[in-house]
């Protein structure tokens, strides 16, 4: 199940960088193939609910309802970001996510998720710091606080200004490395050896 989803990132990672889209092709698909999975293996007992703690280990397969409710889940709350953040959250994006959702269930999946936003934004202010440098983004951020406090209404930025707000987000890669930091449990895994 790890395998075929980090199969699925990884061609919506490759699309996202080099045609800033992620096809319908790549998410319908994985979310049917996580749901029939996930049905096929609560039905003969193999899921991470009623399987052996071996076979919990080996497949990993999340029970149906879970499945369900993860692809419910991850799927309304990117919704929630498409519609609040339009521009900023695609279809695409969407429709990831919720796949996600489908094969992780709805813990895992909406982890996932907030280290999708963690990284993706994380790699926004790089790029943002990459390509106009700490100093002017300092500046123009202060300048701006203060003519909103100062003046007390909205300060338009010029076109210039606005700029880097244009910053392109890659969702996929970001989608990536939140599934493989949540399925292989690298923060546990990370912060097991510190006393408590």
């Amino acid at each position: 199940m790890t395998l075929a989803l980090v199969g699925l990132l990884l061609v919506s990672t490759f699309t996202d960088i080099r045609q800033h889209k992620i096809y319908n092709w790549t998410t319908y698909p994985g979310m049917i193939a996580a749901l029939v999975i996930s049905g096929v293996a609560t039905w003969l007992g193999m899921d991470t609910i009623n399987g052996s703690q071996s076979q919990v280990e080996t497949l990993g397969v999340t029970n149906w309802l879970d499945s369900v409710c993860g692809l419910l889940a991850c799927g309304a709350m990117m919704i929630v970001c498409y519609v609040f953040f339009p521009g900023g959250v695609g279809g695409g994006d969407v429709k990831l996510i919720a796949m996600i959702g489908a094969y992780l269930g709805v813990m895992s999946g909406l982890e996932a998720m907030l280290w999708t936003f963690v990284l993706g934004g994380c790699a926004a202010l790089i790029s943002l710091v990459w390509r106009f440098g700490a100093w002017t983004l300092v500046v123009r951020s202060v300048r701006v606080a203060w003519y909103r406090l100062r003046l007390g209404s909205t300060f338009e930025l010029s076109e210039k200004e606005r700029e880097p707000l244009k910053t392109e987000l890659f969702l996929a890669p970001s989608a990536l490395v939140g599934v493989i930091i949540v399925r292989f449990q690298l923060v546990e895994l990370c912060t097991s050896g510190f006393p408590a």
